[in-house]
């Protein structure tokens, strides 16, 4: 399948040819819940780069987390 798509960033929007596997894209759609292709394909790019930052986030050390620290840190971002 080839496919044109659409990247969006925040400044821009990138048009570019590439060539895809329908039964990939297919059965990432499937389990994306996406119809179009373009969708699926920026879908697929957010859930890669979502779990690389749950795979950081796992790596990160967190020595004094408490009830009392998550509580502070919530209060923070509420506030923001």
């Amino acid at each position: 399948m080839r496919c044109i798509l659409w990247v969006m960033t925040s400044s821009s929007i990138k048009r570019t040819n590439i060539n895809l596997d329908r039964n990939l894209v297919d059965a990432a759609a499937a389990v994306l819940g996406t119809v179009q292709t373009t969708e699926t394909v920026h879908a697929a790019l957010r859930e890669v780069i979502a779990r690389a930052s749950r795979e950081r986030l796992a790596e990160r050390d967190f020595p004094n987390l408490s009830p009392a620290a998550l509580d502070a840190m919530r209060r923070g971002r509420m506030l923001a």
